[in-house]
């Protein structure tokens, strides 16, 4: 072992007030000398690659990203840091850059790499509706109740009333689509790249006028009162942002309302994390407010644009903690290096969140501006 590697890679983290093998719940406890090169020699994908085999515990992965973020954003020209952490910090590749890798060819595969991994797990670890993204806490106590007031949210948002039809690209396993229809007696067209999606949703909107469809945005074609778009915009990609707002704008009627509820970038970039990428959403990123206004422009007019990121750390611990406790129920479907890997996503995801370093908005769009105004709802 190069000692003067290791050292390096002790003072950086100390830096950050995470102790190599110290005493708090945060700092890394290394089992395996192997961390070290790795970490060293692949930094963007080693931290996370190096949990799953066992090379590192933590108790609290979620407080160590908090406090790795956290030391990023207020030390920004500390260049040996960012060196090392290009896990957080996102890679630049080149490829990303060149290549559509969300392109129509590619559309289906993080259905069936994430979202078709089995039903099980998001019905034991989601709430009772399976809502699979960022709920509101702003008076909720429990997963359910959090979510079944995002869905409220988007509702009042985008002013339902009786008899519209519906738009909902990347409807997931329906819980908008059935709560619109059930609260606000609309029809929905839920559209999802997951046949495991689609088949649930179907089931659990079975009897309401909710129709699920396999099938890439880009080939909607059918115009729509009010359109809502959940988690999915960051499966996009920044070469196809502006081709996403022209197909909701087609499919949108002239005084209708748009929302896209999308997890969103402090920075703007081409990348999502290299270990989330590679393991957990394969061609994903997220975009910067730079990158949506881009997009929106000549074709839009933005009404409202709501962060409630802070409530994602609240949703993802919330997430965590269901998938730990029905794990007995799961490990025989599910090997341990899964384990550690989803563990690992939820909580880095919820220490990021915590730290401010991603967010969470909520934009409403109309295509000529609502006359006398749009009146926000919180």
């Amino acid at each position: 072992m190069n000692m003067r590697l290791k050292k390096k890679i002790k003072e950086l983290f100390n830096s950050a007030g995470i102790a190599i093998n110290g005493n708090n719940p945060w700092d890394i406890q290394v089992i395996n000398e192997k961390f070290y090169h790795r970490l060293w020699d692949q930094p963007e994908l080693a931290l996370g690659e190096g949990y799953m085999e066992g090379f590192w515990e933590c108790q609290r992965l979620d407080e160590l990203f908090y406090r790795i973020l956290q030391f990023e954003a207020e030390n920004t020209n500390k260049n040996q840091w960012i060196i090392l952490l290009h896990f957080v910090s996102k890679l630049r590749d080149l490829h990303t850059y060149l290549i559509n890798s969300q392109s129509k060819k590619r559309a289906f595969i993080v259905g069936k790499h994430h979202y078709d991994i089995g039903n099980d797990i998001y019905q034991h670890m989601l709430d009772k509706r399976m809502n699979y993204s960022c709920g509101y806490w702003q008076n909720s106590v429990t997963l359910d109740e959090a979510q079944e007031a995002k869905l409220e949210l988007i509702c009042q948002k985008l002013q339902l009333k009786p008899g519209m039809k519906v738009l909902d690209i990347g409807c997931g396993w329906g819980g908008f689509s059935k709560y619109a229809a059930e609260k606000y007696d609309v029809s929905v067209t839920g559209i999802t790249v997951s046949k495991e999606q689609q088949k649930l949703a179907q089931q659990l909107c079975k009897d309401l006028p909710v129709t699920i469809l396999l099938l890439d945005y880009r080939d909607l074609n059918e115009q729509f009162d009010r359109i809502c778009s959940i988690g999915m915009f960051e499966h996009v990609g920044h070469k196809n942002y502006h081709t996403y707002i022209e197909v909701a704008a087609r499919c949108l009627k002239e005084n209708g309302l748009f929302l896209l509820h999308t997890i969103g970038s402090n920075r703007t970039t081409a990348l999502a994390n290299p270990w989330i990428r590679k393991y957990i959403f394969p061609n994903g990123s997220i975009p910067s407010i730079k990158q949506i206004g881009k997009a929106i422009e000549c074709l839009f007019v933005m009404e409202d644009w709501h962060n409630f990121g802070a409530d994602y750390d609240k949703t993802l611990t919330a997430w965590h903690a269901n998938f730990n406790q029905y794990w007995d129920q799961l490990k025989h479907s599910y090997e341990e290096r899964f384990r550690r890997m989803w563990n690992y996503y939820l909580l880095s995801c919820a220490g990021a969140f915590r730290a401010r370093d991603l967010q969470l908005w909520q934009i409403v769009l109309s295509k000529n501006g609502v006359v006398g105004g749009y009146q926000s709802v919180r």
